[in-house]
């Protein structure tokens, strides 16, 4: 593992993390300043998100078949280049632009995220694989943090000009430092084309059956969007109902707290699978993705600050656990098996964040925010807690039997008796005068010794 290499690497899919939290920012407020309609702002997003979700199944056939180093490179020129084209369109003919823009930036993001995933075995080694996605989101956490706090900032005091060149700035720095690293990113052995052994010829119904545990994973994954879209689109409206003249405060103390949670659960992962090389499994997802769920419940209970902010800490920790322990195992799979999986695993994720965006707004306008996170992470902690069930059985059934302990330590065995023999046939009446006749010599030789 060449540790260098990949710190760059972090850094400059940091950096490229900044300039999507940046613009994901900018380009919503953008939109509804250019249209004036919350219906056209709305639908920008929805066509985001619909890309992206459709953009998982596309990049899973893509990382399988070419470079994936050029792919991520391509992806960050390509919004560079949609974002430098709406920096130059004159205002007229922007409002069609930005959709095109949201096509672009929805499936360039999604194509990154799992070819990037998908080459994180063959740059670092299986067996660093933990410690290098805990890398990778230790640096997306803080690019976060940064994007969302920045944005306001610099649209307010700078712009939108700015911003979406500060964008474009930060997607040209990601491509020229993954340009510049020697690494691979893909398996020695790997071609070209698809594998012969019809590896890449897979469908959900196959993977049903020979990867139950793995669509179990990726279905509670998905579950996880859910209810993940609950408590972003819950935080406004409990934050104004705990300070209606200064909303904001709960909502970036939050966010603070919860990436806090998120770097400091990696330093600990990171130590962790360092000493021995320890690996955490499907268990270690399923417990986690439950605690961080009903940290999230919690949260919204009407705590004071400070426990809430706790509570946010410990959020973090475990959705950062949650991901870094689902990622590498999705990783353990063959290659040439790892980029579809990735694309499917994607696509799972987008689509129940999209589905709970939906629901969770419509479910707000009759429901406190307490019930609606409740709701959706409380299906989510069902759904774990049956997922370790079935983790639990299937490892006692898989179990080998006791094994016999043999003899103790420091004693001898016991010699196997002999089997009795036979006598031959004519040699029965011989055996007693041949005992007599030693036994006769034998006293004799003591009477003369005597």
């Amino acid at each position: 593992m060449c540790v260098k290499h990949f710190r760059l690497l972090v850094l400059g899919n940091g950096i490229s993390a900044y300039g999507s939290y940046l613009n994901m920012v900018a380009l919503n407020v953008f939109v509804y300043d250019v249209t004036d309609s919350a219906l056209a702002a709305g639908l920008f997003m929805a066509v985001r998100l619909v890309v992206s979700v459709a953009a998982g199944f596309v990049a899973g056939r893509l990382v399988s078949r070419y470079d994936r180093k050029r792919l991520i490179i391509l992806a960050d020129l390509c919004q560079a280049a949609t974002l430098l084209a709406l920096l130059l369109t004159p205002e007229a003919g922007r409002i069609t632009l930005l959709y095109g823009l949201a096509v672009v930036t929805g499936s360039c993001a999604t194509l990154s995220q799992v070819a990037l995933r998908s080459s994180v075995p063959e740059i670092v080694g299986a067996e660093h694989r933990t410690r290098a996605n805990s890398w990778l989101v230790t640096g997306r956490s803080f690019a976060m943090i940064a994007g969302f706090s920045s944005a306001g900032v610099v649209v307010a005091q700078l712009g939108y000009t700015a911003a979406f060149g500060f964008g474009v700035s930060t997607f040209l720095i990601s491509a020229s430092i993954l340009a510049a690293l020697p690494i691979r990113t893909r398996a020695a052995d790997a071609g070209d084309a698809e594998d012969p052994d019809g590896a890449a010829r897979w469908s959900v119904r196959l993977l049903l059956a020979t990867a139950p545990v793995l669509m179990a994973m990726i279905a509670l994954r998905a579950v996880d969007g859910l209810g993940s879209s609950s408590h972003n689109v819950a935080l406004p409206v409990y934050s104004d109902l705990l300070d209606p003249d200064h909303p904001a405060t709960f909502i970036s103390q939050f966010w603070a707290t919860w990436a806090v949670g998120v770097i400091a659960a990696q330093q600990v992962l990171t130590r962790y699978t360092a000493r021995g090389r320890r690996t955490l499994g499907e268990r270690a997802f399923a417990l986690s993705a439950c605690v961080m769920s009903a940290a999230f419940i919690v949260v919204f209970s009407g705590l004071p600050t400070v426990p809430t902010l706790a509570v946010a800490l410990v959020a973090g920790a475990a959705d950062g656990v949650s991901e870094v322990v689902y990622v590498s195992r999705l990783q353990s799979v063959p290659d040439e098996r790892r980029g579809r999986l990735f694309g499917l695993s994607a696509s799972a994720e987008n689509a129940g964040f999209g589905l709970g965006m939906l629901v969770s707004g419509s479910l707000l306008e009759a429901f406190s925010p307490l019930t609606v996170v409740a709701s959706l992470h409380g299906l989510a902690i069902v759904l774990c807690l049956a997922l370790l069930v079935v983790l639990v059985v299937r490892a006692r059934r898989e179990r080998p039997p006791a094994a016999d302990p043999g003899p103790a330590p420091g004693s001898e065995p016991e010699p196997e008796p002999e089997p009795e023999r036979e006598p031959e046939p004519g040699r029965e009446s011989e055996r007693p005068e041949q005992e007599t006749s030693r036994r006769g010599g034998g006293d004799a030789v003591r009477e003369g010794q005597g």
